[in-house]
């Protein structure tokens, strides 16, 4: 995946994205991309489908041949994995949604974007594969990504326009199945023993509500984007796509591409100066959360505190 020159450090995001979308339109001229012309009119999910959500997403996920290699991550941890599991059904909701972000382990969008500015923070971008173009040059089911700037299709492509946007911590992927997500955040949390790790992905919204009591599972925090267009709502739809039968097109909304990246560009950016030094300011001001396992990281109240020297005005 190629990292667009122009977006570092020496070039405001403003002109990089500028210049990024100049090219778009230019590659749009040249070889238009196949897009929806409306947007159906499609429920997230079939009130049948609604029914045992729960029961299904655990029955599909682990009693599938790839679940095979899910439930050996599992059996490593078996009490920590079942435990964390079983409150995570005792909750009528595993997310808090704001619009098309669905919230896992994460009270707002801010705290996320706390959380991803710690140095310990490892944070998959992931991009359900229904969401590349037609005219993906890697193909549209799979997980391959050309993400070349210079390539008239990614330049118009939604999904190469966060990937150039993003940073180091960031690893970004394409989706091509439930368990291959799952087996990635599995092997990162392997290979990075002392990173905390994040993610930020796009998928339907049956996907969405059936798997989050498993990030719950997983102890990774993060945020699930909705997607629009020709999405799953049915079982039956969903396991079709799994085998890369999806001749339908989804998309994310201009409105939710603008959220995304401008969640983007506050990660990148460096936290604000205003907040005031830990140890040498008010350190009685800081807490730190004693569970490990849900908030590793120390927060600040909120700012103008009356006791904190920065922010006497």
């Amino acid at each position: 995946m190629t990292k667009l020159k122009i977006w570092n450090a020496t070039t405001s995001w403003e002109e990089a994205e500028a210049a990024w979308d100049k090219g778009a339109v230019i590659a749009a001229q040249k070889k238009p991309l196949k897009r929806l012309k409306t947007l159906p009119f499609m429920p997230g999910i079939t009130p049948e489908t609604a029914r045992h959500l729960k029961w299904k997403s655990f029955k599909y996920l682990l009693f599938r041949p790839r679940g095979k290699i899910l439930i050996k991550y599992i059996l490593k941890h078996p009490f920590k994995y079942t435990f964390r599991y079983l409150i995570s059904l005792f909750r009528k909701k595993s997310f808090i949604r704001e619009g098309d972000f669905f919230l896992y382990g994460i009270p707002s969008v801010n705290f996320f974007e706390k959380l991803c500015h710690n140095k310990k923070a490892k944070i998959v971008v992931g991009f359900s594969y229904c969401q590349k173009p037609f005219e993906c040059p890697e193909g549209r089911f799979s997980k391959g990504c050309l993400a070349d700037p210079n390539h008239e299709v990614c330049r118009q492509c939604d999904i190469g326009k966060i990937i150039a946007a993003s940073e180091e911590k960031m690893i970004p992927i394409v989706i091509p199945t439930v368990h291959a997500i799952g087996e990635m955040l599995f092997e990162l949390k392997e290979r990075f023993p002392n990173k905390k790790i994040l993610f930020l992905i796009t998928a339907c919204e049956m996907t969405l509500n059936m798997f989050g009591n498993f990030s719950h599972m997983l102890g990774v925090k993060g945020i699930g984007v909705r997607l629009d267009g020709r999405i799953c709502n049915t079982m039956r739809a969903f396991e079709l796509s799994e085998e890369g039968i999806k001749p339908g097109l989804t998309v994310v909304t201009d409105e939710t591409q603008r959220r995304i990246l401008d969640l983007v560009k506050k990660i990148t950016m460096k936290p604000q100066s205003n907040v005031c030094d830990r140890k040498a300011c008010c350190p009685t001001e800081h807490q730190t959360d004693e569970d490990e396992e849900q908030n590793s990281i120390r927060h600040c109240k909120p700012l103008f505190s009356p006791r904190c020297k920065k922010n006497k005005l």
